[in-house]
């Protein structure tokens, strides 16, 4: 029984994929479009951050120390401040993406303005985010060279300031954007091709054929699903390549975690494509359902603007969008080498994201052809 199962669910494949391979515009889409837009992109994207989250870790305790954290708690550029008390949990904060910024307090940081010697302060950025990252340390700057020079006035003594970028030491922008633009252009192709299988059956007329072929709805979901996903995967690969021999951007992590990734990612669109594709009944139609639903799930994903900027509502509905997890996937396999306890966190909320999905394309699917 499970060989005929098989031996069904591959034969509609090799189906698929000859008419996705024999169709121009889809190759195009699936081949051309990606590589076009990873290009692109690299180049023209830009971004704005604001309401910065910052882990503090101030070993000095003292009167000049805490007079310096007003002036950033005080400023409307910094919303939330996280006190903590040891390098760990200061390095877990920004690890995680609790925060863009990190300030570093020595112990002898009064002790060197009393004695005029430079007191430092050394300012930790998450150069995953590149343009965060930037403009958060120029704030911070800010805020910090106008209080030394208070502090020098009267006593004499400044502050000199470090700055370190995590994960991404020279601020590469296209470290950042690259990283981001293949896990977007991946999922984005999975929904096109996924939506437009079962559109095009019924536009093309052969749909029926499918309804009196000895295929079950779920084998024929199998057929449908499968050659999108393994498209998709050897798409991200190729980008992957490119962005790794061209573009130069180091590989920091683990190659089975980053496939492993791809495939739960891909797997939470397809019940969305297929979904999308149930219920439209041309392709014009899919292709418009693809687009409503991709402009707020980018927008939703953290790629435009940080999440923690967003109202608190829209905060609590990206948990239901996987280009948000995908994301924070490939960004952080690929620049930091993402531990495989920080990789699973995130495989939680998509394989449930997967499971919803697929669900409801299957009875959506069942309901159409009753």
């Amino acid at each position: 029984m499970i060989r005929d199962f098989l031996r069904r669910v591959i034969a509609l494949m090799k189906k698929e994929f000859i008419t996705i391979w024999k169709d121009p515009k889809t190759k195009g889409i699936i081949i051309g479009m990606p590589i076009m837009q990873l290009l692109v992109f690299s180049n023209a994207a830009t971004m704005e951050v604001q309401n910065i989250d910052t882990v503090v870790l101030n070993r000095s305790q003292s009167v000049e120390a805490r007079e310096l954290l007003s002036r950033f708690e005080n400023s409307t550029r910094f919303r939330t401040f996280y006190y903590v008390d040891n390098e760990e949990d200061f390095r877990k904060k920004i690890d995680t993406q609790k925060v863009q910024i990190g300030l570093h307090i020595n112990n002898d940081f009064a002790r060197n303005i009393k004695n005029g010697n430079g007191a430092s302060l050394q300012v930790i950025s998450d150069g995953r985010q590149t343009n965060s990252a930037a403009i958060a340390s120029g704030y911070a700057l800010q805020i910090a060279v106008k209080y030394g020079g208070e502090i020098n006035d009267k006593k004499g003594a400044g502050i000199n300031i470090s700055v370190r970028n995590w994960f991404n030491p020279n601020l590469e922008y296209k470290w950042y954007i690259l990283t981001v633009i293949v896990a977007m252009l991946s999922l984005v192709t999975t929904l096109i091709l996924t939506s437009l299988s079962i559109a095009r059956e019924r536009e093309l007329g052969t749909f029926d054929q499918l309804i009196v072929s000895p295929l079950s709805s779920l084998e024929i979901l199998f057929g449908k699903a499968i050659p999108p996903l393994c498209i998709s995967m050897v798409l991200t690969l190729i980008m992957t390549g490119i962005i790794i021999v061209f573009f130069h951007i180091p590989f920091a992590g683990s190659i089975i975690l980053f496939l492993s990734s791809i495939f739960i990612s891909l797997l939470a669109i397809v019940g969305v494509g297929l979904y999308i594709s149930a219920i439209c009944n041309t392709q014009q139609q899919a292709i418009l359902s693809v687009m409503t639903f991709m402009m707020p799930a980018v927008l939703l994903s953290g790629f435009i603007s940080p999440i923690e900027d967003m109202p608190v509502f829209l905060q609590y509905l990206t948990w239901l969008n996987p280009v948000r997890f995908f994301m924070v996937l490939t960004r952080g396999i690929f620049l930091k080498g993402m531990i495989f306890e920080d990789v699973f966190s995130n495989w939680i909320p998509l394989l449930i994201i997967a499971f919803i999905t697929l669900t409801l394309a299957s009875r959506t699917f069942k309901r159409k052809l009753g």
